[in-house]
């Protein structure tokens, strides 16, 4: 497990979408926190921080509220519509001793056999859920697809998990594959149909008929 980060947050006095939007404005980031038992309560982190350590796999936090230290699971995010910026957390109480369950990213290692055959790799799934020990949750799992062919996939149950780790994810989810690239289909026009197609078109000459001339 990497080093605990530790987070200052403030009690959120008011709740709601206004006070909400207020918050991200100054940089903050709204979040609710529970468990064990205790007091629910909505605090506001500093939004740079937080956000840095999430984009370097951490997911367990010692969050000082005003004071108050404990140990914190994020256990939800929640992104804007375009799913690029977080705009709040749920956050978790929990102790290094209890089993929880947990999404770990997937680090993919080597070079898949069958790129050397014109295959490319496609990452289906880039997090596995897995039960642990808090204390040993990591930032990352690593997947090695050296021996990755061809027309190839891995599934979740492939992927080696530490010692004590249970996967929750199903065994037979796809995470990577290496497969053929598609030529692009060209779709040509018969040319006996064009000839056709232009015969049809023509305009039909309609001869004026000549008056017979009467008998004598």
């Amino acid at each position: 497990m990497s080093e605990t980060v530790t987070l200052k947050a403030s009690v959120r006095e008011q709740a709601g979408t206004r006070n909400s939007v207020r918050l991200r404005e100054q940089g903050q980031i709204p979040a609710v926190v529970y468990g064990h038992q205790k007091q629910t309560l909505s605090i506001s982190l500093n939004a740079h921080d937080f956000i840095e350590h999430l984009h370097h796999g951490h997911r367990l936090f010692n969050i000082d509220v005003d004071g108050a230290k404990d140990t914190m699971l994020v256990k939800d995010i929640q992104y804007d519509c375009l799913g690029k910026s977080v705009i709040h957390a749920d956050l978790m109480r929990v102790n290094l001793s209890e089993r929880v369950t947990v999404e770990v990213m997937i680090e993919l290692r080597g070079t898949a056999a069958g790129t050397h055959m014109g295959g490319i790799v496609e990452e289906l799934m880039n997090s596995i859920e897995v039960e642990c020990a808090v204390r040993d949750i990591p930032e990352n799992i690593q997947l090695n697809i050296k021996e990755l062919g061809l027309n190839e996939v891995m599934h979740a149950n492939q992927v080696e998990l530490p010692e004590g780790f249970v996967l929750v994810t199903d065994p037979d989810a796809v995470v990577v594959s290496c497969h053929e690239t598609k030529a692009p289909v060209v779709v040509e026009e018969a040319e006996d149909e064009v000839e056709g197609v232009e015969e049809a078109t023509e305009p039909e000459v309609i001869t004026e008929k000549k008056e017979t001339e009467p008998s004598e």
